[in-house]
């Protein structure tokens, strides 16, 4: 019996020195998170994070996601495998996260600018700012969403499912901006809304095939051009019925 006595004695034991070690253990954890966080409450390894993202951004608007992979951008940015693993757990998580960075920069060069303005003028600014940011070449490869988009149309999956988030944004706010335009009486009220998005999209995606493909440096302006004259014949009052 003496025996058990001793197991039970020495298991007692054993079971305290684990959990004191695993408290130990969870308060270093802690120690160490709250040392990684900046003093504006975000954490230090997000200025490193953006800087990848913006390196792969680049990268993809001209190789496109598939030719984005963790290995090739390590060896670009001359990090270890182990380092961008620690961002990004797969291929598929960045170019979503790639994706999602490509669309906040949208966001701020094309939609931003826009906010505050409604109907007729909200839909010029962001054709003009569309314009702005293609011809300007924010992506080296051109518009990244025309690129992404014709390269995932039929890839079912997160990256597609994003890709088409976005997109659709897009076309809602040019729907949107073509109906305040109407109810103010700044539009022809005889369009359709979404015809009108559907053109003016497709005009700037022929605008970036053709800079990429035949390496046109008129293709935005042209695009552009027709963009605007659409908007103009689309503007003023319901033409009268014979």
């Amino acid at each position: 019996m003496r025996w058990k006595r001793d197991f039970f004695v020495f298991s007692y034991f054993f079971i305290l020195v684990i959990e004191r070690t695993i408290v130990l253990l969870c308060g270093r954890v802690q120690l160490t998170e709250s040392r990684t966080i900046s003093k504006n409450g975000r954490p230090r390894g997000q200025k490193t994070r953006d800087a990848i993202l913006r390196r792969a951004v680049n990268i993809a608007s001209v190789e496109g996601l598939e030719g984005l992979t963790i290995g090739k951008l390590a060896a670009l940015l001359k990090i270890s495998k182990s380092g961008l693993f620690a961002h990004f757990g797969s291929k598929e998580e960045l170019q979503c996260a790639v994706v999602d960075e490509a669309s906040r920069i949208f966001v701020e060069e094309v939609i931003r600018p826009a906010n505050g303005t409604h109907g007729l003028k909200r839909l010029e600014m962001l054709c003009e700012r569309w314009g702005l940011y293609a011809e300007r070449r924010v992506f080296p490869g051109g518009c990244f969403f025309s690129a992404a988009s014709l390269e995932f149309d039929d890839r079912p999956g997160k990256v597609r499912d994003r890709i088409v988030h976005c997109m659709n944004h897009w076309l809602l706010l040019l729907e949107d901006a073509v109906r305040e335009g109407q109810s103010s009486g700044e539009i022809r009220r005889d369009i359709g809304a979404r015809q009108v998005a559907f053109e003016i999209h497709a005009l700037a995606m022929g605008g970036n095939w053709r800079a990429r493909l035949f390496r046109d440096q008129t293709a935005f302006r042209l695009a552009g051009r027709a963009i605007f004259d659409r908007i103009r014949e689309i503007a003023g009052a319901t033409p009268a019925r014979k």
